[in-house]
């Protein structure tokens, strides 16, 4: 399909889903979000300049929660969750100093350690609350604030006699991570249509986002992630994010091209079957052969989960490619919704080597014989007491992007890319109210069927997304029926009440083999064994169970919160497996290992 004019990210029907990816996003709202005390905690790291102690980030976690936040507001429409960020936004904006800056650190001692990184992230902040700002005096203000913000920023930073070169603005990553501001400076472009903001985004290019090489260079020349002169993944997917951005305003393919072959290339050789990356911590280092090893550090970040699914999202509302949407639904089923801390249990901190207070999504997500709960991303301390990590921040823009993306409007087009049951009220192309309603039998079937509610005909398209785990489909319109595997299927017509479209979705259980080892996934969900479930040794599975047409297996009831409960059986003995998001989750229990691959055993 054609690229059409793409909105706003936050620019999403009025969506009411039932399911886990409701209840995830309501979780993470009620208890994150609309804690008070905790915004106010952020807000103070600018006021108290926090990060001078230690050249810390604390900076980040105001912006980076804020985001989630309003995608959050966007798909709840919790007025509650809306007063809650307007009090948090005047209560920043109270922060900025004469100069114009928030930041985390003082005049002495900024444009260093993640000092950049942070005013990114206030800016990015801003940004998404400005977009569901209802008080237009208080929009205009917001907008001031943001212009004087990034104003004493370009005032100081760049490549004019006596700047300091944003590369140089941070010792960590080549300056990658000061690179990344070029999203948000692209996004205050568009606001404003500032010409300096424009000639800034242009310079960060320029550099190619990093000190010790160009970026942009690495993917022109076809190298692989694990070889690029940095490896920080999450810092690095933002980065491009911000490349696609300036496509957007400058209408130059090479840049979308540029985008979308990092994007492959990072697919193909980092993703792992949850749909994260980093079996080193949250580096780029080759995750999609290595995921099948056991290892004893922290692995699959969830800030490059949500970063991923973010850059997907993205190059989806450029392309409409569905491949895109396959990979998002891999990462928010498996890798996100298994970060979820729903136990609200303890987590660990390697830094303060204790266990510590509970926090809504775990960092970490292990794939061979591991716990969960094994660190705090991004921790750190406040001067006043308490701590909070990265990923605990960035977790709510996952938890809300999914359900905000399963039914849109692009242009005159109706996108159905995930089948959660529910609906979205939106208008038509010629403007009159419709609802589109999905109703689904799980995926132990795999049935789903759409309805469309309208009060007067008229002619549009409707494109269902058909997963690429499905081996065949059937899709029935009216009269119309097909039959295909894969992208999306295009329905133009005159629409009238009560109109369907009817679907099969054909799902296996097929083994994915890798490194001597094997797993397995049925629909979106990547399976796994849990030792909190099943005696014995969970990762063995006999070879016999494998050889072909001998793999036997029942859909069980699920149960406690599981997506998905499979038994596979085989010379009377049995093996349980369920989605490797409900895996694990009681991360005190003596047995909580889980597993998603297991050794052959002859």
């Amino acid at each position: 399909m054609e690229k059409q004019d793409s909105p706003n990210i936050l620019q999403f029907a009025s969506a009411k889903f039932y399911g886990v990816a409701d209840d995830y996003a309501r979780f993470i709202e009620k208890r994150q979000l609309l804690d008070e005390t905790l915004w106010r905690k952020f807000v103070r790291v600018f006021s108290e300049c926090s990060d001078i102690q230690d050249d810390g980030w604390r900076c980040e976690y105001w912006g980076k929660m804020m985001r989630g936040a309003c995608m959050t507001y966007s798909y709840t429409h919790n007025e509650t969750l809306y007063r809650t960020l307007t009090q948090t936004v005047q209560e920043l904006l109270a922060a900025q100093d004469a100069k114009g800056r928030l930041s985390g650190y003082d005049t002495e001692h900024e444009f260093r350690g993640w000092d950049m990184w942070g005013r990114k992230y206030v800016l990015v902040g801003l940004e998404y609350y400005y977009e569901i700002c209802r008080d237009k005096a208080f929009k205009e203000k917001i907008l001031s604030a943001m212009c004087r913000h990034l104003d004493y920023i370009i005032g100081h930073v760049g490549n004019a006699e006596g700047q300091l070169s944003i590369t140089d603005t941070s010792e960590w990553w080549g300056g990658v991570n000061s690179c990344s501001i070029l999203e948000p400076v692209i996004q205050l472009y568009k606001l404003t249509g500032n010409t300096p903001y424009r000639d800034f985004a242009e310079y960060i290019i320029s550099t190619g986002g990093c000190k010790t090489g160009s970026l942009i260079d690495a993917v022109r020349e076809g190298k692989k992630p694990a070889d690029f002169p940095v490896t920080k993944a999450y810092e690095i997917m933002s980065f491009f994010e911000g490349v696609l951005a300036y496509y957007e305003i400058s209408g130059q393919k090479e840049y979308l091209e540029l985008v979308k072959k990092f994007a492959e290339t990072v697919n193909a050789n980092e993703i792992t079957v949850i749909g994260c990356a980093g079996c080193t911590h949250e580096l780029f280092d080759g995750a999609a052969e290595k995921q099948t090893k056991y290892s004893e550090t922290i692995m699959q970040e969830t800030c490059v989960t949500v970063t991923w699914m973010r850059l997907l999202a993205r190059l989806w509302e450029n392309t409409f490619s569905s491949e895109y949407m396959d990979r998002v639904e891999q990462s928010a089923r498996n890798a996100l919704y298994g970060s979820i801390n729903t136990q609200w249990e303890e987590g660990y901190s390697f830094e303060k080597k204790a266990r510590m207070a509970p926090l809504p999504f775990d960092s970490y997500s292990p794939l061979y014989n591991n716990v969960r709960g094994r660190g705090v991303g991004g921790f750190k301390e406040f001067p006043e007491g308490g701590f909070y990590g990265c990923c605990a921040c960035i977790g709510a823009a996952g938890t809300a992007l999914y359900p905000l993306y399963a039914i849109v409007k692009r242009g005159d087009l109706f996108f159905v890319n995930f089948l959660l049951d529910g609906e979205v009220a939106d208008k038509t192309p010629n403007g009159q109210e419709i609802c589109i309603a999905c109703q689904t039998d799980r995926f132990a079937s795999a049935a789903a069927k759409i309805t469309v509610k309208i009060v007067q005909p008229e002619r549009f398209s409707l494109a269902v997304r058909i997963p690429a785990w499905c081996k065949d489909a059937e899709i029935t319109c009216g009269e119309n029926k097909a039959e295909m595997r894969g992208g999306y299927a295009v329905f133009e017509r005159a629409w009238k009440d009560g109109d369907e479209v009817i679907m099969h979705l054909r799902a296996e259980l097929p083994p994915m083999y890798k490194n001597g080892k094997v797993a397995f996934a049925y629909g979106p969900f990547v399976l796994a064994r849990d030792e909190a479930k099943e005696a014995g040794d969970i990762t063995q599975i006999d070879a016999s169970l494998l050889q072909t047409g001998g793999l036997r297996y029942t859909m069980e009831k699920a149960e406690n919160g599981e997506q998905m409960r499979i038994s596979l059986h085989y010379s009377g003995k049995k093996i349980l497996l369920t989605d490797y998001a409900s895996c694990g989750k009681d991360w005190l229990f003596e047995r909580n290992r889980v597993t998603v691959w297991m050794q052959e055993r002859g």
